[in-house]
């Protein structure tokens, strides 16, 4: 048999090749949102010049290449015109503390850093921060819209693109050399980079367009929400490009109006966010009173979704929402929640109960459970303990650090969960946010779920926090929903029969917000900060 190598490019040849007039719309941040449209030959195209133009930056293989840059377009481009001429794609999360980015250029050594103009003024304090490798910074946007800087005069990116020639082969190379680079949202220390081949993303790509993954084909029209520095956007524009699909790109619109009016004048028939987005969009619909005019489906990932938010969605606009997981250490994905064929003789309620799981592997994933001492545990479906995977796009050992984090040649996750016999993973908690009571231990996540089914929860979070007698006992932070009145004795006595009494929370705190990470998870550390010395009534 041949033997040719996985690489990126052959994602953007085929996309070119069969489906060159395939549309790609983007709203645009450097003209008020306003709309663009190109299509696959076009972002091919532009991407060879991309490839030119970064050889006149004195670019050469295996070059760092940073982008702080929202879903459009032009983001596409760089997808493909830095990974596939042999240099690295280094997507950065602009939410991240500003410290934290210029630590991150720093240590992967960024030459050109390219950027939308909404984070000029960042750049800005980069700049005067100090990132000593970064050659160039990029803006864009064309030049008669390059933004005014004190401590940097940017090139534009139209202008970069425009000069350089179209006409480039893309080099073939080991599918294993490195295609791009994502960094954790370092909750404890610096951020951890991973370092993903082109062999692992081209077999990704082929993983998450199976029918019991994503299911994406030639005839949906994909709107990721996610962000495209969020783990590359859940490898969708890579997917996308092997099936040809339509891509409407949401720019920084990611707002409940914004992504409503995409939705409806695209016809979007997929997208892939975080569950407080899709909230957002919710009490838009709700609020106006607003349906869609085409079902579509989705998957939620980067923390459980509330089944009162499932429901509201399936209940009220006939959109499915499917539960998926993963980590930045995957690629991302490592399973999304489908149902087999002998599930299709349950009841609604019964089905919906698996469908809050967070599904089965995909192929390519492997995993197991173990307990506090690396044995493994039987797939059951009640034992739960620690997470681990493998395969072939998950991380080996983090860029530039020599420690393997393997146990046993197994990836440790730092979720724990549970596995039944037919698969079905079940995340009960992150290990560091499990509420360990009187040796015994209750997930936050089942009481989250709990009091976001209450009709005036908004957003709700559980932290553990210090009790004398117990070690620790659950507080629950919640956030009403506006005009909504309710106290702390209703929503306690709202658990009651729903989960085990001894798991109840021994109090409620009402906020005004709860606070999120950069990539929108909510932030249990800043919680368990804050309420580090928080004294329980029954303390």
């Amino acid at each position: 048999m041949m033997d040719q190598p996985l690489l990126i490019s052959e994602l953007i040849r085929h996309a070119e090749r069969y489906h060159a007039d395939t549309e790609i719309v983007s709203r645009l941040p450097d003209a008020g949102g306003a709309i663009h449209r190109s299509n696959w030959g076009e972002v091919a195209r532009r991407s060879r010049q991309v490839a030119n133009a970064l050889s006149a930056l004195g670019l050469g293989p295996q070059a760092m290449v940073g982008t702080l840059a929202w879903n459009t377009h032009r983001h596409l481009e760089l997808y493909y015109g830095v990974s596939g001429s042999q240099r690295v794609l280094h997507t950065i999360n602009p939410r991240l503390f500003p410290e934290q980015i210029c630590w991150i250029i720093n240590h992967a050594e960024d030459a050109v850093v390219f950027f939308d103009v909404t984070f000029a003024s960042l750049v800005d304090g980069l700049v005067a921060g100090g990132c000593p490798t970064v050659k160039h910074w990029v803006a864009l946007t064309s030049a008669d819209k390059l933004p005014a800087m004190k401590h940097v005069q940017p090139l534009a990116y139209e202008e970069l693109v425009s000069a350089a020639s179209a006409d480039y082969s893309w080099p073939s190379f080991d599918e294993r050399e490195a295609g791009s680079l994502c960094y954790t949202s370092g909750t404890t220390g610096n951020p951890k980079g991973v370092l993903y081949s082109h062999r692992s993303t081209v077999l990704h790509a082929y993983g998450t367009c199976m029918p019991d993954v994503m299911g994406l084909s030639a005839r949906d029209v994909v709107l990721p929400v996610v962000p495209m520095f969020h783990v590359n956007a859940w490898g969708i524009p890579y997917s996308a490009a092997a099936i040809g699909a339509k891509l409407v790109m949401p720019g920084a619109g990611l707002d409940g109006p914004s992504l409503y009016e995409l939705f409806e004048s695209e016809k979007v028939s997929f997208s892939a966010g975080v569950p407080t987005v899709w909230l957002g969009l919710l009490q838009h619909l709700q609020k106006n009173n607003l349906h869609f005019s085409r079902p579509w489906n989705s998957i939620v990932g980067g923390s459980a979704c509330p089944p009162a938010l499932m429901r509201a969605y399936r209940d009220g606009y006939g959109v499915k929402i499917r539960h998926a997981w993963g980590m930045s250490e995957m690629s991302p994905l490592g399973t999304v929640c489908t149902l087999k064929e002998k599930h299709l003789k349950l009841s609604a309620e019964e089905q919906f109960a698996i469908e809050l799981k967070q599904g089965r592997p995909v192929f390519g994933v492997d995993m197991r459970i173990v307990d506090q001492n690396g044995q493994p545990l039987p797939h059951d479906g009640k034992a739960f303990g620690d997470l681990q995977v493998r395969g072939p796009w998950v991380v080996q050992r983090y860029f530039k650090l020599d420690k393997d984090p393997l146990q046993d040649g197994w990836f440790p996750t730092g979720d724990v969960g549970t596995i039944d016999p037919d698969g079905y993973l079940q995340i009960t908690d992150r290990s560091k946010d499990v509420i360990k009571s009187g040796g015994e231990w209750i997930s936050s996540i089942d009481l989250e779920n709990v009091a976001v089914a209450h009709p005036a929860v908004q957003e709700a979070a559980v932290i553990g926090v210090h009790h004398p007698k117990w070690d620790e006992r659950p507080l629950l932070v919640v956030v009403r929903k506006p005009g909504a009145e309710l106290g702390a004795a209703e929503l306690i006595a709202h658990f009651e029969g729903k989960i085990a009494k001894w798991w109840t929370p021994d109090d409620v705190v009402f906020v005004e917000e709860i606070p999120h990470t950069a990539t929108g998870k909510i932030s249990k550390l800043q919680l368990r900060q804050q309420y580090k010395d928080y004294q329980l009534p029954t303390a």
